[in-house]
């Protein structure tokens, strides 16, 4: 069986995101990086994808970029897919509110101190669609992802500044 992983042409893991990555307010271009997949288990129905930064001093970390049911024959979202003026999300895909308030991509831009760690986790869920209602907060988000993964692949950027 292939194994589940993703990858990106913007960044590798463990490498420093690009300024076209990083959010306005830090100077970056707050474009969302160019995804592929591949080696999905049998049986997903649909996609997850939760970008997250344990490292912000939350206490909760950093929600910054929630897309769910991303239909089962995706493989890739394109760069920029993140900004829902572009029309580059596929159809069905909805984007969840991330920390900054907004259904779409939110670069990095953390304090200035040690880099952040940029979390990109793909779940392969076993649902066409996650029930979840209009506005759901990232937790919810996650909790529900989790609970209906088939599999997990994962990406780790790092910035700092």
């Amino acid at each position: 069986m292939a194994r589940f992983t993703l990858s990106s042409t913007d960044f590798t893991e463990g490498g420093t995101l690009a300024m076209a990555q990083v959010f306005t307010d830090c100077k970056g271009s707050n474009v969302s990086p160019a995804l592929k997949w591949s080696g999905a288990p049998e049986g997903t129905q649909s996609f997850a994808l939760l970008v997250h930064d344990p490292d912000a001093p939350t206490g909760s970390g950093w929600w910054h970029w929630l897309v769910y049911n991303i239909p089962a024959g995706t493989t890739s979202l394109a760069a920029g897919a993140g900004d829902p003026k572009k029309g580059l999300m596929p159809a069905g895909a909805v984007q969840g509110r991330n920390d900054y308030g907004k259904a779409e991509y939110g670069g990095p831009c953390p304090p200035p101190g040690k880099p952040h760690h940029y979390h990109f986790r793909l779940y392969a869920l076993k649902v066409a669609k996650l029930e979840v209602p209009e506005g759901a907060s990232a937790a919810a988000l996650s909790f529900n992802a989790r609970a209906q993964a088939l599999a997990t692949a994962e990406l780790t950027g790092l910035y700092g500044r």
